[in-house]
């Protein structure tokens, strides 16, 4: 009886319209066709492996059309790194000692698919601040000696006119110069004049001559890549340490790699800037102008880096009395801007122990700098070149490490250019403290990180101010 009961109650109950009809399915037809609703995008996944400079590694699994600034972006996120646009992945064949860095636009998964399995391959996430640099700098990577013009083009081009016929389809200047090449299935290299036209690149039968019966075809470009020479002449026996080749996709190993190597590093970078425009044109210039704009969507367009106060929006401030203050007077300004300078000097002559209490600077000279990102340790000149040119040879870009020579003394690699040299941070003792100097004591400092930071504001003595430090990084 209770069950009829409250069974007469809820007939009683007035019905409640439904706002919604549309979306009532009746048991015999559903409203919603399957064909409405969006389709669900099955991307198929893999698993990658990425190392840093510290052999640290890191797994991703990242959709088979992910790219190479992709993933970039993604270990920025993870790792909390500032974008600067200047992060690379890099690939690294160990046993031939070649390596390249990989264009953001390229899908890792295709580059992973021309990988053979003799080959031990890597690879690597780094800074390479020269990746778009020949867009900002033409003038170091086309000397006017490398170059020519065709003959109805105006020889008088400046060098923002040279990039742009690089990127036209119509007119391409033509490179030319000696080059080493290792002959087919020998070890001996023969000298050679080629030349790099939009059908390819040449070498010329009969010293430097352009006919076109003296010309042999050498190479194209679009079933290969071009690496770059990370062991010079030890693995190839090339005459100089400047090297490069071009490895066909999917080829056997190394009997197939197309070897050539430079006098300079100048000559290099030219034949290798050309030949990454002939290949890829203006997707270089698309990747320059927008780093974050990539195929698997998984770049966020609209972040921003971190760090992208200009120095316009800077104004000085006081902070001496109750109330913080905006100092408007320039000549003010710049008076208390000299007096935090001298005060953070005097502060920087002490520094504090592992027991909190302050010594003085000439007992920790030499340790202090050992916790920073630029310094390193007991590496080789060799292997402080290899880091430097890993990292870009762009102007400012250095690390300090200790002499092998000297062991009190260190050393500053830096690279300009086009060209590392090194200099050498001399220990110098005066009424009983210790100083660094460069330039025979006339600009002295306290430790190394004074002397580092000193440069970077300052050109002095040095060809340019030192601008990007080489780290190892760690994932």
């Amino acid at each position: 009886n209770r069950r009829k009961k409250k069974g007469d109650d809820i007939l009683e109950n007035p019905a409640i319209p439904n706002p919604f009809p549309e979306l009532c399915c009746s048991p015999f037809a559903s409203v919603l066709s399957a064909s409405l609703l969006p389709k669900a995008t099955s991307r198929k996944k893999q698993v990658i492996k990425v190392y840093s400079e510290d052999d640290t590694s890191r797994a991703l699994e990242v959709p088979s059309d992910i790219t190479a600034r992709d993933v970039c972006q993604l270990l920025i996120l993870k790792n909390h790194y500032v974008d600067d646009h200047s992060w690379t992945l890099f690939e690294q064949l160990t046993h031939t000692g070649l390596g390249r860095a990989i264009e953001d636009h390229e899908l890792v998964m295709e580059v992973q698919s021309n990988w053979v399995m003799e080959e031990e391959t890597r690879l690597y996430f780094r800074k390479n601040y020269a990746k778009y640099e020949f867009f900002k700098n033409p003038l170091t990577f086309f000397p006017d000696h490398m170059i020519s013009f065709p003959s109805e083009t105006n020889a008088a081009l400046s060098h923002s006119g040279i990039l742009q016929m690089f990127l036209s389809s119509s007119t391409y200047p033509e490179i030319h110069g000696y080059l080493h090449a290792k002959e087919q299935g020998k070890k001996s290299w023969k000298k050679l004049y080629f030349l790099l036209r939009r059908s390819g690149l040449y070498f010329s039968t009969k010293g430097t001559s352009k006919e076109p019966r003296h010309l042999q075809f050498f190479c194209e470009f679009s079933n290969s890549d071009m690496y770059m020479s990370l062991t010079g002449k030890k693995i190839s026996g090339a005459p100089t340490n400047y090297g490069f080749c071009f490895k066909p996709n999917k080829s056997g190993g190394s009997r197939d790699l197309k070897q050539l190597c430079a006098d300079d590093e100048q000559s290099r970078t030219c034949w290798m800037t050309a030949i990454r425009l002939l290949k890829y044109g203006m997707q270089l210039y698309q990747n320059y102008m927008q780093p974050y704009q990539g195929r698997s969507g998984c770049s966020p367009l609209n972040i921003t880096p971190m760090r992208s106060i200009s120095e316009n929006s800077l104004v000085a401030m006081d902070f001496s009395g109750h109330r913080s203050r905006i100092i408007e007077n320039p000549t003010e300004a710049l008076s208390v801007a000299v007096e935090e300078g001298l005060a953070w000097r005097r502060r920087g002559c002490l520094r504090l122990n592992s027991h909190g209490s302050p010594i003085a600077m000439s007992n920790m000279g030499t340790s202090i700098h050992r916790s920073q990102s630029w310094f390193h340790h007991k590496i080789s000149r060799e292997e402080a070149q290899r880091l430097i040119l890993q990292h870009g040879l762009v102007d400012g870009v250095f690390l300090v490490r200790d002499s092998q020579s000297n062991p009190k003394t260190f050393v500053l690699s830096l690279s300009h250019g086009l060209k590392i040299k090194h200099f050498q941070i001399v220990p110098l003792e005066d009424d009983g403290k210790l100083f660094y100097t460069l330039d025979d004591g006339h600009t002295r400092f306290t430790d190394l990180i004074q002397l580092v930071e000193f440069y970077q504001l300052n050109k002095g003595v040095l060809p340019c101010k030192l601008k990007h430090y080489c780290a190892r990084i760690a994932l």
